[in-house]
């Protein structure tokens, strides 16, 4: 560009369609557009500040690992670099590097100096506790969900994600703790039968569009809807008095009347006897373990009743696919020892008479008899052919 040209001051200008547009979203509260290919409108951070407080945990996943130690990407800023210096891998001495960290897999660390300038992040994996690593992933679980959710809602509409975090995802964080508390207020608020105030949504006080929120909240639905939890108990019930076990049948059909509706049904399996397991589908923990306690105690009270007697080995509790898993197993491995095998027959006695002496004994030491007797001929039997053999030679 040329110095004259550069001089030039534009006094008349006519707006594009696309001016047009902009000044038309911009008025209007809705959201501009990406027309890229390239998908950039969907990076973006899961929190509004853009690096993380020193001394806060976070998730990261391992890049590659150097001599100085591994670097990392911080799965929640948007997959900016971080360090965890060799000396923070652990608080042992060191013999494989590999056996403490490994490239790809998510790692809990902690942040010990952030230099914004440069964008320098040094982390540390030994200072992070087992309590810190369940209440970091419990969370990162709810922000990965809540990110979930926004980017489907980003890629469909063309949005810039980081848009919708401005818009909907930082206010709720800023309101209710973390957004996925709110998107699951919304989303009990939309369960309920009864009418509720335009208070209670969460996004009523969003700056956001009412068909942008009706598609949120039809994807929420899709994807935080809530999943039957199993709870599970086990018990130990016995019964030595006249009743026996007509009193433990009582006392356990008590226990699976505590449940009475189909959503709040309690089922009662035998492991071996005496030891019962409890269990119970449902959408709140904490009502199922309720549940699960409040049949305890009324097969407590029956089979007490009767003079049994009845101890919990584990108490009520939510269980995983694989403690399910075992416990199937084991039911089978049971099933399989009880079931009844050529060995349950009933024993086969023989008579034996030795030096005038009648003795009864079973089949197997009627095998061990023989194979001793035969022992003992055979060795005789080599004896008196060598003796025969040195008489002859004399």
């Amino acid at each position: 560009m040329s110095e004259s040209e550069s001089n030039l001051v534009v006094t008349d200008a006519t707006p594009t369609t696309l001016d047009a547009y902009n000044d038309e979203v911009n008025n209007s509260g809705s959201f501009r557009l990406y027309l890229g290919d390239d998908k950039r409108n969907l990076d973006c951070r899961f929190y509004e500040a853009k690096y993380p407080e020193i001394e806060s945990l976070v998730m990261v996943n391992v890049r590659t690992i150097a001599d100085m130690g591994a670097y990392v990407s911080l799965l929640e800023y948007n997959n900016i670099e971080g360090l965890i210096l060799l000396s923070e891998l652990s608080r042992r001495r060191i013999r494989s590097i590999n056996k403490l960290i490994r490239v790809g897999r998510n790692e809990v660390a902690m942040v010990l100096r952030v230099d914004k300038e440069k964008g320098y992040i040094d982390l540390s994996k030994r200072r992070v506790s087992p309590e810190d690593v369940a209440a970091c992933e419990d969370r990162f679980n709810k922000a990965k969900a809540v990110h979930g959710v926004l980017r489907h809602l980003a890629e469909r509409r063309k949005y810039r994600l980081e848009e919708l975090y401005e818009r909907i995802a930082w206010p709720l964080y800023k309101r209710y703790g973390h957004a996925f508390d709110a998107f699951k207020i919304a989303l009990a608020e939309e369960q309920t039968t009864t009418a509720t105030s335009q208070e209670e949504d969460p996004f009523a006080s969003l700056d956001v569009p009412d068909d942008v929120i009706t598609e949120l909240k039809l994807y929420i639905r899709r994807r935080l809807a809530p999943q039957p939890i199993k709870i599970r108990a086990d018990v130990e019930v016995s019964c030595f008095t006249y009743d026996g076990i007509d009193a433990i049948r009582e006392a356990l059909f008590a226990g699976i009347a505590v449940g009475g509706t189909e959503n709040s049904s309690i089922k009662i399996r035998l492991i071996a006897p005496p030891i019962y397991v409890l269990s119970t589908m449902t959408l709140e923990k904490e009502i199922g373990i309720a549940l699960l306690q409040k049949a305890i105690d009324v097969i407590l009270s029956k089979i007490s009743e009767k003079g049994g007697k009845m101890d919990v080995k584990m108490a009520p509790k939510a269980v995983s696919l694989k403690e399910e898993t075992e416990l199937q197993a084991m039911m089978e491995r049971l099933e399989l020892e009880n079931r009844e095998v050529e060995g349950d027959e009933p024993e086969v006695r023989v008579v034996v008479i030795i030096d005038d002496l009648v003795v009864m004994v079973d089949e197997r030491s009627m095998r061990v008899l023989l194979s001793n007797f035969m022992c003992n001929f055979l060795t005789l039997r080599r004896h008196a052919l060598l003796l025969n053999s040195y008489e002859s030679l004399c």
